[in-house]
């Protein structure tokens, strides 16, 4: 049994029944959750593929082919499970997303005594592999250096530079406001609120102190239009994720680096300060809670290991 899950299929056909449930459950995650209208999409449409596939499956068997989350068991959601995987070829990722939309259903259903007993609580996700984030080469980054300042742009050179020397998040860069830095004749700071509004100090060093100091000189008075350092230069408001994302991506086209993102930025960060200071100080710099989320900057790249094999080569 196949259930076509291409975007040419987005919604895939069910039963009357089923799409009844599917508006109960679309009108909580809207009214009760006040989900965003993307998320609800997305579990909406997750769970349609499932009802689709169980009413589907169910073609063959004597009772009633039409959805029912009280005919759903524990073998159920496995063999769906196995279907992603096998049968689809879906990445772990994509499968433990569809199993965490169906999980978040059965949960509801349990808790409204829709069903007397969840049936997916024991069933597991699919294991992975964590690979450790895009390391910037030392020549990739050169490239993308030059790129930009052979734009003239001092914005996006200081913005690059600070991104590649503190280690800040997106969201982190553009919440950065002029009174959040501290600076001093050989030492400075980032006072920065991160992840759930937690407040760390990011140490500066020479080249991010430098880079700012040489970018507020020349704002001069047009620093004044706004408190926030990343302003864009069409509206002079503040510089927003998306903005900082299609800037990284022209300077990367065109310094050749392929598959670029703000965030490698901040990898790039990591990896360069694992090499030299002790996990719980690049932690607390980085603002992680777990050294476990530290330790991928020491995990080998898949060059790293490449190198490491080709070291006991015969040839």
């Amino acid at each position: 049994m196949t259930v076509n899950m291409t975007k040419q299929a987005a919604k895939p056909t069910i039963s009357t029944t089923a799409k009844q449930l599917l508006g109960t459950y679309e009108n909580y995650l809207a009214s009760v959750l006040d989900l965003r209208s993307a998320t609800i999409r997305n579990y909406i449409s997750d769970l349609r593929l499932f009802m689709a596939w169980c009413e589907r499956s169910w073609e063959n068997s004597d009772s009633d082919v039409v959805f029912s989350p009280e005919r759903v068991a524990t073998p159920t959601v496995t063999r769906y499970r196995d279907y992603l995987q096998h049968d689809l070829g879906r990445k772990p990722n994509t499968v433990n997303r569809y199993l965490m939309s169906i999980k978040r259903y059965f949960d509801w259903a349990t808790e409204t005594e829709i069903i007397s007993r969840d049936p997916t609580r024991p069933v597991k996700l699919v294991a992975q592999v964590t690979r450790p984030p895009r390391h910037l080469s030392d020549v990739e980054e050169e490239s993308l250096l030059t790129a930009v300042t052979h734009s003239q742009n001092l914005r996006d050179l200081t913005l690059i530079t600070v991104m590649l020397h503190t280690g800040l998040r997106i969201s982190e860069v553009c919440d950065l406001k002029w009174e959040h830095i501290v600076r001093r004749k050989r030492s400075g700071h980032l006072r920065v609120w991160g992840k759930r509004n937690k407040y760390r100090e990011v140490p500066l060093n020479v080249t991010a102190r430098k880079a700012l100091e040489k970018f507020e000189e020349s704002e001069g008075v047009e620093k004044q239009a706004g408190p926030y350092v990343f302003v864009s230069q069409r509206t002079r408001t503040r510089l927003t994720s998306r903005g900082v994302g299609f800037l990284i991506a022209k300077y990367a086209d065109q310094a050749n680096v392929e598959n670029l993102r703000p965030h490698d930025l901040r990898h790039r960060f990591g990896y360069r300060m694992a090499e030299r200071v002790p996990l719980h100080r690049l932690a607390q710099i980085m603002g992680h809670d777990s050294l476990d989320t530290t330790m991928l900057y020491v995990r080998g790249t898949q060059d790293d290991l490449q190198q490491a094999v080709e070291t006991i080569a015969w040839q």
